[in-house]
């Protein structure tokens, strides 16, 4: 038997949906919260609870910063953290080398696609919507829990990408944002009219890094489901759905 564990990206996919949704597959919330204390990252809290999306028991992580963190100098090495200074956080921090590789690896398809859209080298590429301690956060976290998974393998259903416009550092620009579209490219994407960002460079970063195909869902026995809350309320049900299943290994006969 094979233990896979399928995204289904009907409602798309940020960072906080991606933690909120192994949290709820039942993923140990102290070891998980040590883990991240490694990180070494001040100002900031977690809060993990419980909400209701339409109805539906969904978990919900969120990064609270605190306020009188971001002044003066401090906010300004917030608002000019690029990649290496990213790298740099997380290799000085003492996680275990697989969880550094996977933030790092996440952290760069952010930054590639960034630099990209911006016509900016890689080390130019100074964040706004990532380079927050929240996007730190975001990654470390999600690479934390992958790390903690037990399974074989990781697949996504093709991803609901949402349309219309939202408001970024650079001003108005159009959904799915140029640099999640960049990450996106050669993975099976779509979209249903909805009229909202639905899936976040973040959200692009990580599904693209530990997907291994995007797929519909296949033959599986699925022996967990759990759902990790949007924050954002839609006229769909704004959650990550995750199947935690086993799949019958072929016979060579």
């Amino acid at each position: 038997m094979e233990k896979i564990i399928y995204f289904e990206v009907n409602s798309g996919i940020s960072g906080d949906m991606t933690i909120a949704s192994l949290l709820d597959l039942g993923l140990d919330q102290d070891k998980f919260l040590s883990e991240l204390d490694k990180l070494g990252l001040e100002g900031y809290s977690i809060e993990i609870s419980k909400v209701k999306k339409n109805g539906i028991e969904a978990t919900d992580f969120k990064v609270i910063i605190e306020e009188h963190h971001d002044h003066h100098a401090d906010a300004h090495s917030h608002e000019h953290r690029n990649f290496n200074d990213i790298k740099e956080i997380i290799n000085k921090s003492t996680l275990n080398e697989k969880i550094k590789k996977l933030s790092i690896e996440i952290f760069e398809k952010v930054a590639r696609a960034e630099a990209k859209v911006h016509a900016r080298d890689i080390s130019e590429v100074h964040f706004h919507e990532v380079g927050a301690i929240d996007s730190i956060v975001d990654i470390v976290a999600t690479a934390i829990l992958i790390n903690m998974l037990d399974y074989d393998h990781i697949y996504s259903s093709p991803l609901s990408l949402g349309s219309g416009f939202v408001k970024a550092a650079h001003g108005i620009i159009p959904v799915p944002a140029p640099a999640t579209i960049e990450i996106l490219k050669c993975v099976p994407v779509y979209s249903t009219g909805v009229k909202s960002e639905l899936v976040t460079p973040t959200g692009a970063a990580i599904i693209k890094t530990i997907a291994e195909d995007f797929i519909d869902l296949p033959q599986l026995e699925i022996e967990k489901i759990a759902y990790g809350a949007g924050k954002k309320d839609l006229e769909s049900t704004n959650v990550l759905r995750v199947y935690q299943a086993k799949k019958k290994l072929k016979k060579n006969y």
